[in-house]
């Protein structure tokens, strides 16, 4: 009998893999856009091949804790670009028409 961690693990595992398309650029962004995008698809796909890797002992530790490394960098730098994106956005908002 499967136990009940491993029925969540694959389920989690389905849903994400189901859910990979909705972080795929969007086709009619400035190129600018659309390779920034791309290379941050590019970064979590290498940390979910490092993290896969890990739990099959197919991947050392350090590749895994320096693709970990390189995510937050590209997430923390996304996060601020969306920060600053929204600003000007509010910013637009309030401007008298």
């Amino acid at each position: 009998m499967i136990s009940s961690p491993t029925i969540a693990a694959t389920s989690a595992a389905t849903a994400y893999d189901r859910a990979r398309h909705a972080v795929a650029p969007a086709a009619g962004l400035p190129q600018g856009v659309t390779n920034a995008a791309t290379d941050f698809a590019r970064v979590m796909e290498r940390v979910d091949l490092a993290a896969t890797g890990a739990m099959t002992g197919k991947t050392e530790t350090h590749d895994l804790v320096h693709s970990i490394a390189q995510a937050e960098i590209a997430l923390e730098t996304v996060v601020a670009i969306r920060d600053k994106v929204v600003e000007a956005y509010q910013e637009i908002l309030r401007m008298p028409v």
